[in-house]
Formats: structure tokens, sequence, C-alpha cells
């Protein structure tokens, strides 16, 4: 239906190709379910509101939900000349005449309708998304746990600088992972509030009841603000922003990740169904995956760019380019970051460390010599002078082709002895260090627990709201029944 009143014709093909695109018929369903929600919930507080009468009411959710149980594959090959909703609206209109069909855009837009649908898909994918996480976190626990002994040197400036052991390291990752996480959750947090009664941009005249769609919908809360609520998706952009951080954390992981599985390191070691070969040469055991992952932050970083760079400079109201052009940017970044954690979670779970090889390269790192300086400290040296003394050792230590430092001399005190390796992450126990892992991994797994409990809460709303809105559908249902008859 081309003629709106005030437009006697539609976009012709080439340019309704070029605004709307295709889509596939998966995709097209995912969009209806979402819209037809709203319509179930909007008709049926309506006609609580005897905003329409029940009859009008229970024809059109008895059609949409008929709808719904088709899968709307009667839909499927209808031209799409305004738009898929508005399609599916004149698909109602021809089936249900203007009388009824008409009658369901009563009250709103497809501004507040279209930010309501983005709402509940960012807040599905978001959830999905944080469960992914927590896998995630839950592997590096796992990890963290199994090899809370196995030494290792750490490295700053690509050097080797003090001792750990592989469990630390991942368990510091699974720290800074729980922190994009609550940055993730803060993101969504108005996401609990519902757009449906803004309308086009100044909400509604009609006495309409956005609390009731709200609470059907699964909400918590109406719109506070019209205007606000149809100009703004900065929930788009921060949840973009926070999975910045956690594609940003995990493309570090991954550097660490491949550079310690090299020939050269020897630190891990991939089993095949987690690496590649070559083309060309046949020795080659390629980690490939890793860098999908290290690629990955790449995909979300340039979302948030291009979201950021079409909602600036925009009038603060109703505008394609940030309800639709930037929010599309999200979709494809969403599924980036999430198939960055899916290899993430197999890569973790499946690297295989090689604790003589650590071992061996913190040995001939000389990272105990942090601790040999403070033990002279502890006999009253100085630490500069410790410090020198023990830097002029590791140096002859070198010259002589020697690979371990096993004591330091300082005239007029006790000398220092190189401690054994376990022994030094042992005594760090202090500022965080490893010897604190037992006290830093109650906190991330308790951490771990929250966000769960946090995720279970929000999925039950949903959950109970759907069940609400059966039972209301079904009441309205029944009532216009009865009055037909």
């Amino acid at each position: 239906m081309s003629d709106t009143g005030r437009l006697r014709a539609g976009l012709w093909p080439r340019t309704r190709r070029v605004v709307f695109g295709g889509s596939t018929s998966e995709a097209v369903r995912s969009e209806l379910r979402l819209n037809t929600s709203v319509d179930l919930a909007h008709v049926t507080m309506l006609a609580e509101r005897e905003m329409l009468d029940r009859a009008t009411a229970g024809a059109l959710l008895r059609e949409i939900r008929e709808l719904r149980d088709e899968d709307f594959a009667s839909l499927l090959d209808r031209p799409v000349p305004r738009g898929l909703y508005l399609m599916y609206e004149d698909a109602l209109i021809s089936r249900l005449g203007e009388e009824v069909g008409g009658a369901l855009h009563t009250a709103r837009s497809r501004n507040d309708m279209k930010a309501t649908t983005t709402a509940m898909r960012l807040r599905g994918e978001v959830l999905d998304l944080l469960d992914e996480l927590a896998r995630l976190r839950a592997v590096l626990l796992a990890r963290a746990r199994a090899h809370s002994r196995t030494v290792m040197p750490v490295y700053t400036h690509f050097q080797p600088a003090m001792p750990i052991t592989y469990g630390y390291y991942l368990l510091g990752v699974a720290l800074a992972l729980g922190r994009e996480c609550d940055a993730v959750v803060h993101a969504s947090d108005e996401l609990r509030r519902c757009p449906l009664g803004a309308g086009s941009v100044a909400g509604s005249d009609l006495d309409i009841d956005p609390a009731r769609t709200s609470t059907l919908l699964g909400f918590d809360s109406p719109p506070l603000h019209a205007l606000d609520t149809i100009a703004s998706r900065d929930t788009v952009l921060r949840t973009l922003s926070s999975l910045c951080g956690a594609a940003v954390l995990l493309s570090r992981l991954a550097t660490d990740l491949q550079l310690w599985s090299t020939s050269e390191f020897g630190f891990l070691h991939f089993p095949d169904r987690l690496v590649g070969g070559s083309s060309a040469m046949p020795q080659k055991r390629n980690a490939f995956l890793l860098e999908h992952v290290k690629a990955g932050a790449g995909t979300v970083i340039g979302a948030w760019t291009a979201a950021a760079s079409m909602t600036k400079s925009t009038p603060f109201t109703n505008t394609i380019e940030v309800g639709t052009e930037a929010v599309g940017t999200a979709w494809p970044a969403l599924a980036s970051v999430r198939d960055t954690v899916l290899l993430s979670q197999v890569l973790v779970s499946g690297a295989q460390p090689a604790p003589p090889a650590m071992s061996q390269r913190a040995r001939s790192g000389f990272v105990t010599a942090t601790a040999m300086a403070n033990q002279l400290v502890l006999t009253g040296v100085p630490f500069r002078k410790a410090h020198r003394a023990v830097g002029t050792s590791v140096r002859k230590a070198i010259d002589q082709g020697a690979d371990e430092l096993s004591h330091v001399e300082v005239p007029g005190s006790t000398p220092a002895a190189a401690p054994r390796l376990e022994d030094s992450v042992r005594d760090h126990r202090y500022g965080g260090g490893p010897g604190a892992f037992a006290d830093a991994f109650t906190s991330a797994r308790d951490d771990l627990s929250r966000h769960a409990a946090w995720r279970r809460d929000w999925r039950a709303r949903i959950k109970a709201a759907e069940a609400e809105l059966a039972s209301a559908v079904e009441r309205v249902m029944g009532a216009g029944s009865a009055h037909v008859s």
C-alpha cells in the first residue's frame, strides 16, 4: 500500500533495495517476532484501557498469533515497499480490513516501536554474550587453579622480570575480564526502561498506559522523557564501548599465548584441533586461531567508531543516521565478539603448558634477582646498594657463561642466596603477588557468581513477563469472542 494520503506513490524498486536491502528469511522472522511481541502487548494495553473494543482487539490478537504460529511463512514473499514492519501491517489490513488492521498503530509510531525492538534485541544479545563471557571466565579460573604452581617468568618490556605461575597469569586475565563484564552490565542498565509510548518524538495525547506495556514486555519502567527516548541510542554506543574493552583484553591474552607457543619459547603446546598447517611448508603448526582472536577486537572498535561517527552532529531527535544506520553496526560487531569469546574458550582450555621449559627460562632469566636484593635489605643494606650489587653479580655471571645466580655477597653483610623459584613465588604474597593467589581467586569466583545471579534475575523477569503477556492476550481474546457472540 503506497498511498499514505499525503504520498500517492512509493519508492522505485532499485531505491527500495538500496534503502531497505534484502534480508534472509531467518532475519525477517527474527525481526517480526520482536515486532509482534510488541504488538501483542500494545493491543492488550489498548483493549484494557478501552481504547480498542474487545472484538477489534481480539481479531488483531488472533491474527498476530496465527502469523507467529506459522512462523510468518505467508509474509516471506510479500513485497516490502516501505520497510518490513509496514509490509506486515499492510498484510494485517488486507486480511482484517482497515477498520480492524488499521487500528493497530493507534497511539504509537515506528520510532518508539523501533527503539523498543532494538532494546529487546540488544538485551537478549547482551545476556547471551555475558553467558559466554562467564563460561570463558570459568575456564580461565579452572585453568588458573590447575596451574597455580606451574612456575614461569613474567615479562616486562619483553624481558624476564619476576617469578610467577601460569595460573597466576590466567587469574589476572580472569579478574580483568570480570571488570569488562561489569562495564557491559552497567552499559545495559538503560535496557530496563521501555521506549514504547514515547511515540514519534513527544509522547501521546491519548490516554495510554506505557507502564503496562513496559511490564508485559519485561521492562522495569516506561519512558521518562519521550524526546530523549527517541533521539538517544547511547546504550548501543556504551555497549559497543564496553565490549571494545573485553575484545582488546582478549587480544592481549591471544598475543601472549601465541608468543609463548612459538618454538623459541616453547611454554605452551596446542593440540592439533587448535592449529593449522601450511599450504607450502610441511613442518608448520600455526596457532592461527589466536590471530582471529586478535583481529576480532578491530571489528568491534570499528563498529563503535562507525556508530559514534554516524551519531555525531545529528539533530537531537529521530534520525535515520542514529536509529537505523548507527544501530545497524552493532549486530555484526556483537556476533564478532561472540565468536572471539568462543574461540578464546577453546584456546585457553586447550593450551597445554610445558612446566620444564617455563621454569628453566625463569632460572636463566635471573628472575629471583629482586628477591636476592631484598634479602640484603633485610640485613641492613640500602636497597640501591643491594640493587647495584645484584646487578653486578648478574652481569658477571652472564660474562662467565652462567645462566643462574647462586648467591650475592656484599662486604659487611650476610650473603644473599638465590631462593628456590617456588619459594620466591610463595613469598611474594604482599601487594597482590602470586603468593596471595587464594585471596584473588576467591574474589574472582565470587564475582562470577554475582554476575550469574544478575543474569538469572533478569531472565526470570523477562520470562515472567512473557507468561503474563500470554495470559493477558488470552483474556482479551476471550472477552472479544464473548462480545462478538
